[in-house]
């Protein structure tokens, strides 16, 4: 199988690309700057997408994990926090950024014969989730899992599903030391739910370990 992953450079991508590779799987992994191992991708930016999907043209993708995001108002206070540029950035790496990378490796997942794309997103997305803080992470998450299933109704008729997950609260530099379960753990986890992934679940909204999370 041909995946893509961005943000594959730390934390969960990082695992997911170890995981496939070590599967057999080819994966191209994406990354800011110029790292000799990841594909030169700034998801904020459309020339960065446009010279990739140029350096990838008939590149067959058959898995793309949209796994890139920040979380940067951990900790922020209602009365003085949260800053307009915070929230610009958040957006523009959280949901743009998706957006912008689907809308660019179109061509190379139409190459696929059962194409596949998984958006990483987070439980704190769900309107069931609301304990307050993080304003800008959460609405972020949410609308990319909004775009999520919206993707898949408009992607269904090209054969391609889509699916948004949870990837748990995992011990990274985003999730911190206190975290639930390791990096390894979420990555075995999602692959499970990515290999899972058909045009019958196109749509879904679940997590590392498979249970379906509401909206």
């Amino acid at each position: 199988m041909d995946i893509l992953i961005t943000g594959a450079n730390r934390g969960i991508g990082a695992a997911l690309e170890q995981q496939y590779s070590v599967r057999g799987d080819t994966v191209i992994g994406t990354a800011r700057g110029h790292h000799p191992d990841y594909q030169d991708l700034e998801v904020t930016d459309p020339a960065s997408h446009r010279a990739l999907a140029q350096r990838l043209e008939g590149q067959k993708i058959d898995l793309l994990i949209c796994n890139a995001g920040v979380y940067l108002d951990k900790g922020q206070s209602l009365a003085d926090g949260y800053p307009a540029d915070m929230w610009a950035h958040s957006f523009a790496v959280n949901v743009t950024g998706v957006f912008l990378t689907v809308q660019s490796l179109l061509p190379n997942l139409q190459m696929s014969d059962a194409p596949r794309i998984a958006v990483i997103s987070s439980q704190m997305a769900s309107h069931t989730r609301a304990p307050g803080g993080s304003y800008i992470y959460r609405a972020s998450k949410a609308a990319a899992l909004n775009l999520g299933r919206n993707l898949a109704t408009d992607l269904k008729g090209l054969g391609i599903a889509v699916g948004t997950y949870h990837p748990g609260w995992v011990q990274t530099d985003m999730g911190g030391s206190a975290a639930e379960i390791t990096v390894d753990q979420a990555a075995s986890g999602l692959i499970d739910r990515f290999d899972a992934l058909d045009l019958d679940r196109t749509g879904c909204f679940e997590t590392w370990d498979g249970r379906a999370h509401p909206y």
